[in-house]
């Protein structure tokens, strides 16, 4: 049985095969504690773990039909007949004395490097000797495979509730139907009724792209809309709902577009090379940030984050952007039933950060209303989506001029993603996982990215960098560890003055 790529999937590929400086996989760096027998697990006892459970992830035994896209028609996922877990999962060491130092180093060059898109696009390696007997799971996936909500799901499902699992691998995990990706057929459910459906097929609709270019251009006769709906846009697209996806994404495209996020040093071309550092932050303190000042843990995150750019914009001499730097922050749309599906199921919103306010306090509550406003409004949200929905209705041999426009520094200066992990303890045959270091690519001309994880009460702000661009990484990094205190510090002072006044 073989799968289509979905036109988001493919994005991914195409934004690679465009500019040798994108690198497009996700990964994180899982760090667990010595396990009880005094030594990391072994390949075969790792590959033992994961093979049992690969049943319910049949993408990972899948490659690409074909390593480029363009033509007529999407890659497919075909099974891989020489597939063997043992390539796919390596070992390696850290040079003592395996601190922090040597982990970041060792990461940053692993993440520089890409998946062979001739095998299944996922790896991992078992890396050990880091300090006091801790080991690390160390992932790469890329993201045609899977999205960052996907990815967690996933992890979860590899990863076990308790120290000493049932030894049947699926008694924990197995969900009720084997899991694939959109647009993928599943096993059928006899209580779900029908088949679900065939997804339209991408050779349909030229008429998109004339849809997209009128779009980009000038608002689309309603005329124009219903033809193009009438060829196929989108299956069987009503024309009310063309005439409302072709209206979203105008507003868009003019509001963003027209706009422009403005020029930084962070935007100028990169190389391949990356470096990732962390910082970290209890969810316990950015809950009481939040209580006391105002805001989301979310708002939180992108508040401590704006401190980091602000201070290395400053720290060149650069002007602050009045409007504020523009990120681009990925929404899930994965419904409850889709846990665990592969396949990218998001959108983009599309929020000015102020760097230009020097106060932490004031910073999070300008955010606050500029998230707020956002996510009320609900026209950036629905215009992204329809952009993208829009985009992927032109074939292959079209679609990766929209895919690199979709990702341009002119929409915006750098990806900040916040993914809810795990909220509780998980275990690696014993071990206890500590913490989760996420990685967000860096699409070309964006030197610099966010990822924040939670997990088991912590947040992991993985900032990921091209070193090059980026020499001055560690002032954004001790900015936004200072923007933490100074935020926890501000609630602490509000809160106890609440209290006083009583």
């Amino acid at each position: 049985m073989t799968e289509r790529l979905t036109a988001l999937d493919a994005t991914f590929l195409e934004l690679e095969q465009a500019d040798d400086s994108a690198h497009m996989h996700i990964g994180g760096v899982m760090v667990f504690e010595p396990p009880r027998s005094g030594r990391p697990p072994s390949q075969q006892d790792l590959c033992g773990q994961l093979e049992a459970r690969l049943d319910q992830l049949p993408r990972y035994r899948q490659r690409l039909s074909q390593p480029r896209t363009g033509g007529m028609a999407w890659p497919e996922w075909v099974h891989d007949p020489s597939f063997s877990i043992t390539e796919n999962i390596q070992r390696a060491a850290l040079p003592s004395p395996g601190g922090e130092r040597e982990l970041a180093a060792w990461a940053s060059n692993y993440y520089s490097q890409r998946l062979d898109r001739r095998r299944p696009l996922w790896e991992m390696v078992i890396l050990e000797g880091l300090a006091d007997g801790r080991w690390a799971l160390v992932s790469k996936t890329h993201h045609c495979m899977v999205d960052g909500v996907g990815s967690v799901d996933v992890s979860h499902l590899m990863l076990d509730s308790q120290p000493d699992p049932d030894p049947d691998p699926g008694h924990e995990h197995a969900p009720r139907r084997r899991i694939t990706g959109p647009g993928m057929r599943a096993e059928r459910d006899p209580a779900a009724g029908s088949e679900p459906p065939e997804p339209p097929s991408p050779s349909q609709p030229l008429a998109a792209l004339t849809l997209m270019a009128r779009a980009a251009g000038s608002v689309v006769p309603s005329e124009s809309i219903a033809h193009a709906a009438q060829m196929g846009v989108h299956g069987a697209l009503h024309p009310r709902e063309a005439l409302h996806s072709a209206r979203a994404a105008v507003e868009m495209i003019v509001r963003e577009e027209l706009r422009g996020a403005p020029h930084t040093s962070l935007n100028e071309p990169i190389g391949t090379r990356r470096r990732l550092e962390v910082m970290r932050m209890a969810l316990a303190d950015m809950r009481e940030v939040g209580s006391a000042l105002g805001g989301s843990v979310n708002d939180v995150a992108l508040t401590v984050t704006t401190g980091g750019l602000r201070a290395l914009l400053e720290s060149r001499g650069e002007a602050l952007p009045a409007q504020g730097l523009r990120a681009m922050v990925p929404m899930n749309l994965r419904s409850v039933s889709e846990h665990l599906a592969l396949g990218n199921k998001i959108s983009s919103l599309f929020i000015d950060l102020p760097v230009l306010e020097a106060d932490a306090a004031q910073r999070l509550q300008e955010t606050t209303q500029r998230s707020r406003a956002l996510k009320s409004d609900g026209r950036q949200a629905a215009g992204t989506s329809a952009v993208l929905e829009l985009a992927g209705l032109a074939p292959p041999v079209l679609h990766a001029g929209v895919a690199r426009s979709l990702y341009a520094k002119r929409l915006f200066n750098l990806t900040v993603t916040n993914v809810p992990g795990p909220a509780h303890t998980l275990y690696c045959l014993g071990s206890r996982l500590t913490e989760i270091r996420p990685l967000v690519p860096l699409a070309a001309e964006h030197a610099v990215g966010v990822a924040i994880l939670s997990y088991d009460g912590d947040a992991c702000f993985g900032v990921v960098a091209d070193p090059d661009s980026v020499p001055d990484l560690d002032v954004m990094l001790d900015a936004m560890r200072a923007t933490a205190v100074e935020l926890l510090d501000a609630a602490r002072e509000r809160a106890a003055d609440a209290l006083a006044g009583g």
